[in-house]
């Protein structure tokens, strides 16, 4: 039995135990005041929120920031419910408690299709695997940012917290007034009676404390003053001054430095190195020998007085590199094997309805296709780092990280301590992408600390090592094979694709423990491909998962970075094999699916989709759905020159309820200048085990004369909030590659984009 198959039936079965459970209530992530960080003066009311001296509030903060906003977001949440400025909500690390874990991270992994699994009436087996999932996610308390999962996480959890602040603060007062709660108003964090009587937060915060008021409910939303309406990132004045802290700004008494230099062949390791030019270097003080730690690279690191003494020394040691066991890698090689598991494998089935067989017998004409994409490196602005005491038995971590948890535990094993002797301060991230869910840095620092005599140590990376020993976006193809009636209709589709999965390689080096006993298909590799929108009768979706050997991590918008690349460009060809408007040959694929379709036209409106445009210029659109947002695109692009220029890129997105609209549209920005980066010159090539690509000349990204201007457009919605940081990805290179058919006629199906 197909094991996707044997868990829903088993979910099928048990279903009743559990309808009407629901998902689990936000009250049981509340957490004890205990959980916060102790200081003078403040009181903590449950897990997640303090009050100070001076009324303004804490909000223990869980999540990283990587420039997405969420630091904003979160604090917005909390400043609505307590009626409080957003300017007097402080952040503070949260510590490692399984209440600040990231559910809806997990919950989003299951493999359902989301026309089955959106609205209130989702199957029985879904619900129930929703359920099951969370409250695994639950006890695990994985804290992880990623998957544009934040705001959809927290929505509940934190609202609630504040909610019960509020109601504790209230009802500390009222009883202290001898008045009833009821009449006690709040406004600015002033809590308020008719008699006159008054108090900030600060002064009953005390009286407020140990209170388990009951009844609680976050605002209506019609209540709302702070939600949903455009407000000022907090991280932007410090950014701006430079006095944010990132990984590298670390700056600690007597800190030494520490250049890495990993072996050239990915997985490779030092069998001999000669330190002593290294050494006579002035101000450079050791060589350490590195393991490979996470799954990543061996090497060596020179430990010096400054960073440039450092990289100067790492350069003069004469290294001798061991190649690993499993021999050199090479993409010109990995691509036949990949194409030959295509053809000869069936692969595991994700989605299959209607008979795909029966339709493609009968068909009177055939359409295939055969896509391709790359690997990829993240190229984060900041490269890997990490600052490392190791002292007296304590651990003490600086690092920007998207998995305290798990930079933590590597930490704690490299050191030979018990976890609750390691201590993790998150920095600011500059960039992360997906490439910070690993911890192979975390582990070298540790490392070389421990050789350090006490004294803190910052290792770092310089771009070279950065992009030449990445854990990349997995190459992937996928084969397309559309049948087509005596009428010219499309009767059925079926796509069958083959690349590495990530999930099971990413629990390996994070969380072994886990990934034994699991073992079951990885969404991530079909996303974009099985769960499509459009009402073809018949269709049939699988994946070969393989396995090169590669070191493969999430890459922003991860499976969907590519498939909807796939996906959408041939959804294109069959527009053109109908004989059909682009954007009309979806809408009448899209009658069951109205959410989608709304984002579509919204998109193709604000663009003037059909209407003339200049001379040498044309439009493409794409659709697609990820991390539980719709976003439809149109592209407008040139050729000059013979180079590929795209003017223009209107986005149209429904990404359910809106926090902060600005941060949308900042996204939208970013995400378009990411994928575009990606669409016109993202590639990886590995020859005899090297990475060819080793800085922006030769993995270039998309500058500022380049940039195309860029629309973006909400659909007003009441929904749960989804992701924002990573949907806007998948349709931008799909939405190029149809304009560019467009233009010149030519379909082009492998990435990156050469005309």
């Amino acid at each position: 039995m197909k094991r996707r198959t044997w868990l829903l039936s088993a979910l099928g079965a048990t279903g009743a135990l559990v309808v009407g459970w629901g998902v689990m209530p936000a009250r049981s992530r509340l957490g004890s005041p205990a959980l916060m960080l102790k200081t003078e003066g403040d009181v903590a009311l449950n897990g997640w929120i303090k009050i100070a001296q001076d009324g303004s509030v804490v909000l223990a903060m869980p999540r990283s920031e990587m420039g997405q906003g969420v630091h904003t977001a979160l604090a917005m949440l909390v400043a609505e419910e307590l009626d409080v400025p957003l300017q007097r909500v402080r952040l503070e690390q949260a510590g490692a408690d399984s209440i600040y874990g990231n559910v809806a991270m997990l919950v989003a992994s299951l493999p359902f299709h989301p026309l089955d699994s959106e609205g209130d009436h989702k199957p029985v087996k879904i619900k129930m695997g929703e359920w099951m999932v969370g409250k695994i996610a639950r006890e695990l308390g994985i804290n992880a940012t990623g998957g544009s999962s934040t705001i959809a996480d927290l929505w509940d959890p934190l609202r609630m917290a504040a909610a019960t602040a509020r109601a504790s603060l209230v009802q500390a007062a009222a009883k202290t007034w001898q008045v009833p709660a009821g009449d006690i108003t709040v406004a600015d964090g002033v809590i308020q009676h008719a008699s006159g009587k008054s108090a900030h937060y600060g002064q009953m915060g005390a009286a407020a404390a140990g209170s388990t008021p009951s009844g609680v409910a976050p605002k209506s939303r019609q209540d709302w003053k702070l939600i949903g309406q455009p407000a000022q990132r907090s991280d932007i004045p410090a950014k701006v001054t430079g006095q944010a802290q990132f990984g590298l700004d670390v700056r600690l008494p007597g800190m030494l430095f520490a250049a890495v230099r990993m072996s050239p062949m990915l997985g490779g390791s030092v069998s001999a190195m000669d330190t002593k030019a290294a050494l006579a270097l002035p101000g450079v003080t050791q060589v350490v020998k590195l393991d490979a730690w996470g799954g990543g690279t061996g090497g060596l690191a020179v430990v010096g007085k400054s960073t440039w003494l450092a990289r100067q020394g790492a350069q003069a040691v004469q290294a001798q590199w061991q190649a690993p066991n499993s021999g050199a890698l090479d993409t010109t090689r990995i691509q036949a094997a990949l194409l030959n598991s295509l053809n000869t494998e069936n692969g595991f089935t994700f989605h299959e309805q209607g008979v795909p067989a029966q339709s493609e017998k009968a068909a009177a004409k055939r359409i295939d296709a055969l896509y391709q994409a790359p690997y990829l490196a993240h190229a984060t602005m900041e490269p890997m780092n990490c600052t490392a005491q190791v002292k007296n038995g304590q651990v003490d971590i600086w690092v920007p990280t998207q998995v305290p948890q798990m930079a933590r535990a590597m930490a704690a094993k490299v050191a030979g301590v018990k976890e609750d002797q390691v201590t993790v301060h998150v920095t600011l991230l500059g960039g992360g992408f997906g490439r910070r869910l690993e911890v192979d840095f975390v582990g070298q620092a540790v490392q070389v600390a421990m050789a350090c005599a006490g004294l803190p140590v910052q290792l770092f990376w310089s771009r070279e090592e950065d992009m030449t020993h990445d854990f990349y976006r997995p190459m992937h193809l996928a084969k397309f094979q559309a049948s087509q009636d005596e009428k010219g209709e499309i009767t059925s589709l079926r796509i069958k694709s083959a690349g590495d999965a990530i999930t099971p390689r990413w629990m390996a080096r994070a969380a072994p423990h886990l990934s034994g006993p699991i073992d079951m298909p990885d969404k991530t590799t079909a996303e974009g491909l099985f769960d499509l929108p459009y009402g073809f009768p018949s269709q049939h979706m699988s994946h070969v998962a393989t396995k090169s050997g590669v070191p493969v991590g999430f890459w922003r918008s991860v499976g969907h970075s590519h498939n909807a690349f796939f996906s959408e460009s041939f959804i294109d060809e069959l527009a053109v094999a109908t004989k059909q408007d682009p954007l009309a040959f979806r809408l009448n694929l899209l009658k069951d699916a109205p959410r989608y379709a709304a984002v579509l036209q919204l998109a193709a409106s604000k663009a003037g989709w059909g209407k003339p445009l200049p001379a040498g210029r044309a439009q493409g659109i794409a659709l697609h759905k990820s991390f539980g947002s719709i976003v439809a695109q149109v592209a407008e692009v040139s050729l000059e020159q013979g180079q590929i220029r795209v003017h223009r890129v209107v986005c149209a997105i429904d990404c359910g309820t809106v926090v902060n609209p600005d941060t949308v549209a900042q996204q939208m920005e970013s995400s378009v200048i990411y994928g575009l980066s990606a669409a016109l010159f993202g590639r990886i090539d590995i020859v005899g085990g090297e990475v060819q690509q080793s800085n922006f000349p030769s993995y270039p990204m998309v500058m500022l004369s380049q940039a195309p201007k860029v629309q973006t457009h909400i659909v007003p919605s009441t929904r749960h909030p989804a992701g924002v940081g990573e949907p806007a990805v998948p349709p931008l290179a799909p939405a190029v590659a149809n304009a560019l058919f467009a233009l010149t006629g030519k379909r082009l199906r492998a990435l990156p984009l050469v005309v």
